[in-house]
Order: C-alpha cells, then sequence, then structure tokens
C-alpha cells in the first residue's frame, strides 16, 4: 500500500499547532452534538479520536489496497475490475507495494466482490493432495471469515457461496457452504503453493479451476438490479494523513454495525465520524486539528507498542495469534489493528503462523549494514506443518521485499533439496547483504543494507506436539537469529 499508514501519524508536526480553543466553531466536531453540554470537551474529544484510529486503521487500509488493486486503473497496482478473479502467474517481489509483508510463496489469485446487488459463487477445482491451497475470505472489517482449500475443506472441487452483511435466502442445492461477510466489499485471497520454477505451469492449471459467477447466473434466474455506482475517493500516502477519518466515514457506509460496535460507533459519532457523514479536518477548528493529529499519533504509537509487547517474546521471535474472525475480535480494536500494521492479510492461526522478529534474542537491532546472522534449524527441528514453512526477508523499514542480486526474497522448505546441510544434519541459513560465498550461495538469504524484518511463515500447522500451537505456548519454537562469527 506504499506504506500508506504504517508511519503516517508519526510525520505530523502537531507540536506546532498550538491547543488553545480559536478558529471556526462550525466544523463537524462542534456540531455533532445540538446541545452544548452533551458536546465532547477537547480532552474526551482526543480519547475518542484516539480510540477511532485504531478502530479504523485495518478499514481504511484495507479500502487503500481495494482503491489501488480494483478502482484506479493507474495505480501501478491495478489487478482486475470487482467481481473478476485476477490469477497472477508469479509471486510477489520487490515491485509489489500494495501491501505490507507480502507473502512470495505462493502466486496469488485476487478477487474482490461487490455483493451488494447479490452473492458470488466461488467454484474450485479438484487440487492434488500434494499441492497446499487455501481460499482466504476477508471482509471490510479485515475478518478472516471463512476458508476454502486443504485444510479447511479439503482437496475436492466444489462450489461455495459468499453472500453479504444483509442477504437473506436458502442455500441452494449444489453449494457446499455459506459464508457472510459483514460488509459490502470483499476480497478472496487465493493461495497455491508452488513447488520450484518449473512448477509454475501446473500452478497456472490449478489457477484456470477457480472460478466465480454471480447466484443468479448460477441458477439459471434473471440478474436482479444492478448496485448504484460509486464515486470511490482518491487515496494515497499524502491524502490519507490528513483524511483518514473521511476515508472512515466512507468505507463505514458498507460495513452495517456489529453488537461489539455500537459503543465505539456512538462515540465516533458523537464528534462527527461514521458512516453518512463528511468529516473533513481541512474545515476544523486549529484546536480541534491539534487534537485530531495528536490522538492520531498516540494511536499509532499504542499500535506499535501492542505489536512489540502483545505476543510472546520466544528467542527474539514475536509468536502469537492476531489473525481472525469478528468473534476473535470481540471488540479488541488494538489487536485488530496491529494484526493489520504488522502484516494486513494475515491468516488465522489454524491456516498459518507468523513468528517475526526485528531483533536478535537479547533485543539488539537486526541491521544488514553492520552484521551477518545466521539462522540454524537442528536436524529433526524444522518447523512442524502438514503443508511447508518459509523464513521471509524484508527491509525493516518499509516491511516490502528487497532488491537483490539472485532474486531471492525466501527460503522454504521445497528448496531444501538444493540446500547444504550441516554434518550433524542442522540447516543453517547465512542472513547478509553479501554473497556469503559460492559454497553457501544456496542458503544465502540476501538482506537489506539496513535493518531487518524477518517473517516465518508455517503453513498449516500441525496441532499434535510438536506444534507452534496453541501461538506463544506450543512445543517447538523457533530458533534465535544469531550474530555470524
Amino acid at each position: 500500500m506504499k506504506h500508506i499508514l504504517l508511519n503516517t501519524a508519526l510525520a505530523f508536526a502537531v507540536a506546532t499547532i498550538p491547543l488553545i480553543g480559536y478558529g471556526a466553531k462550525q466544523d463537524a466536531i462542534s456540531q455533532a452534538e445540538k446541545s452544548e453540554k452533551d458536546r465532547p470537551g477537547i480532552v474526551e474529544t482526543k480519547a475518542i479520536a484516539e480510540e477511532g484510529f485504531i478502530y479504523g486503521l485495518p478499514i481504511v487500509m484495507n479500502y487503500a489496497v481495494m482503491y489501488e488493486y480494483c478502482v484506479d486503473k493507474d495505480s501501478g497496482q491495478y489487478k482486475a475490475p470487482f467481481n473478476t478473479i485476477f490469477n497472477e502467474h508469479r509471486v510477489f517481489t520487490y515491485k509489489d507495494t500494495a501491501i505490507i509483508t507480502p507473502n512470495s510463496d505462493t502466486p496469488y489469485s485476487l478477487l474482490w466482490l461487490d455483493l451488494r446487488a447479490e452473492p458470488y459463487v466461488l467454484s474450485v477445482p479438484a487440487v492434488e493432495k500434494e499441492r497446499y491451497y487455501s481460499v482466504m475470505l476477508t471482509d471490510g472489517n479485515t475478518f478472516n471469515y471463512g476458508y476454502i482449500g486443504s485444510r479447511a475443506t479439503g482437496s475436492d472441487a466444489g462450489d461455495y457461496l459468499v453472500v453479504g452483511p444483509d442477504w437473506k435466502g436458502e442455500t441452494p442445492a449444489g453449494i457446499k457452504q455459506v459464508f457472510r461477510s459483514s460488509t459490502q466489499f470483499s476480497i478472496a485471497a487465493y493461495r497455491t503453493q508452488l513447488f520450484n520454477a518449473d512448477d509454475m505451469s501446473n500452478v497456472e492449471k490449478v489457477q484456470a479451476g477457480y472460478k466465480v459467477q454471480p447466484l443468479s447466473a448460477y441458477l439459471h434466474q434473471p440478474v436482479p438490479p444492478a448496485a448504484p455506482a460509486i464515486d470511490f475517493p482518491k487515496i494515497d500516502k499524502e491524502l490519507v494523513k490528513e483524511n483518514f477519518f473521511e476515508y472512515l466515514d466512507f468505507a463505514l457506509q458498507f460495513a452495517p454495525s456489529g453488537p461489539e460496535e455500537e459503543a465505539i460507533r456512538a462515540k465516533l459519532a458523537s464528534i462527527g465520524i461514521g458512516p453518512g457523514k463528511t468529516f473533513n479536518f481541512k474545515d476544523l477548528s486549529l484546536e480541534h486539528k491539534a487534537v485530531i493529529l495528536l490522538a492520531m499519533k498516540e494511536g499509532d504509537s499504542k499500535i506499535e507498542k501492542y505489536l512489540e509487547a502483545g505476543q510472546k517474546d520466544i528467542n527474539g521471535w514475536r509468536v502469537g495469534s492476531l489473525f481472525g474472525d469478528r468473534a476473535f475480535y470481540n471488540g479488541d480494536w488494538l489487536k485488530r489493528a496491529a494484526a493489520a500494521k504488522g502484516g494486513i492479510y494475515g491468516n488465522d492461526a489454524v491456516e498459518a503462523m507468523y513468528p517475526l522478529t526485528k531483533t536478535l534474542a537479547n533485543g539488539e537491532a537486526l541491521d544488514g549494514s553492520k552484521h551477518k546472522y545466521t539462522l540454524t534449524f537442528a536436524k529433526d527441528q524444522f518447523p512442524p506443518v502438514n503443508a511447508f514453512w518459509s523464513v521471509t526477508m524484508y527491509d525493516g523499514k518499509t516491511q516490502f521485499l528487497i532488491k537483490n542480486p539472485i532474486d531471492r526474497y525466501l527460503i522454504n522448505s521445497p528448496m531444501l533439496p538444493g540446500m547444504k546441510k550441516n554434518a550433524d544434519g542442522s540447516l543453517t541459513l547465512y542472513i547478509q547483504k553479501d554473497s556469503p560465498g559460492p559454497d553457501k550461495e544456496s542458503n544465502w538469504l540476501p538482506a537489506p543494507n539496513g535493518p531487518i524484518y524477518l517473517v516465518m511463515r508455517l503453513y498449516w500447522p500441525k496441532t499434535t506436539p510438536p506444534s507452534i500451537l496453541p501461538a506463544g505456548e506450543g512445543t517447538w519454537s523457533p530458533p534465535p537469529v544469531v550474530k555470524a562469527n
């Protein structure tokens, strides 16, 4: 997402705007409540805006990705219009910047659904049992509300129905399962395992079997009236800095409130934010501009601290479970915001675990410009998974993949046959910016010339010992990254 929201609040020069009570008094906040006595004071306004920023961050991040992928054809990241599957016949590289911490393990197929007019049927082909695949269904709230694939539904062919929040109807004949999005727009992210570079043609055959059609076509019934056209507001890194809550206004109109959202929605409405409202930052008084910017800065800081402390530290790796459905979050907006900031569109723990690190076990920051590092898996101590595992390198500043001389962004278990093991059967990865030499290059994971961000991915983790589950309490632990001798 061109790093749209990761540090925006920190960049605001809030200190230059005095906290004094002058300026226009007919702005969105001042007019939110008719009664003066019911209007939140400046301290309460700041608290609400801070909570609202944490609540809204994943929603606005999701909108920014959707806009780049299927609205703005000139974004440089455009994939396809709504309700059309786009198959990537490649893995993501450093050129892909719409999503932070992108997966480079599996070629993606992406489908953005507009569910306003009618539901859609997603059909998947039979996939050989040896090849892992999954279809993760994520709505505009960034709730993972369902899965199709190897773990969740098996490897057989099948038809599945995705419906919007207001749909009422019976499950049609032939539909294996119905999935309900909590928002009118939703993404289906297909991950199809690639064994090696020569395997891409086989992946493409699987991708060709992914189909989508409106329910009316599936049932051979008349097409319902089209949903109204939408004027999607342009969003980019600069626009979001001051217009964050305007984008939240826009996105929330397609997201009916859940029971656990009523309190935060009411608070936001009290300062003029919510579906159908127009929160224009530029029209705020200087006093209100100051508190909004300060609130966003402090909200962003809380999210960052949660990422650091809200998961268990195991050998320097942060291990936890950050992604899930509405019931999983149950109104914990800080956890949801941390999940989005750590890497939006992550899987539920049962589908994939994501140990991540920016440090050594002692807390010292990883920096490719200063040191070389190694990561060693002891014999028979590889990550315990039913599918496959990987270790991916990112730039510690941007959370994007990095350009490197061998076009290698990760090391994963399908690569093991081509890698060199140590005499005792262990496997050492060389984590550094320069080649460790021809004899070790098969095990080289190129690092940036600066801060390092490593993410381990364990697809379909085993649930019996040894296992990384339950998250942070499992019997298997990721080994520490250490400085090379």
